[in-house]
């Protein structure tokens, strides 16, 4: 039981949190926040890439539309503080903010 325990607090601090806030400081970055206010509070992105929507098909079983569950939008990276972290940025507004230890 105890093994189990130990393995549980590992995996749960190793994953990675996604979430709809940061603290950055003394300030905040919240989805729906603009790319500027990101700019402002993280700096530059290490890195920038653009994550596709996914393209509609057709369900086998009744002919209708089937959608996958993301969006598209650009995925800006930061490395900070032994931290990655990983703002997605949709129409000029976060959507979401991914944040793990390296």
């Amino acid at each position: 039981m105890r093994i189990c325990l130990i393995v549980a607090v590992f995996a749960f601090s190793a994953a990675v949190h996604a979430s709809s806030t940061l603290r950055v400081g003394y300030q905040v970055l919240t989805a729906g926040d603009s790319q500027e206010r990101v700019t402002e509070l993280l700096g530059k992105p290490s890195s920038k890439s653009h994550r596709r929507r996914a393209p509609a098909r057709r369900g086998r079983r009744r002919g209708g539309q089937v959608l996958a569950g993301h969006q598209g939008g650009e995925l800006w990276r930061y490395r900070r503080n032994g931290h990655v972290t990983v703002v997605t940025i949709v129409d000029g507004r976060v959507t979401e903010i991914e944040d793990h230890r390296l």
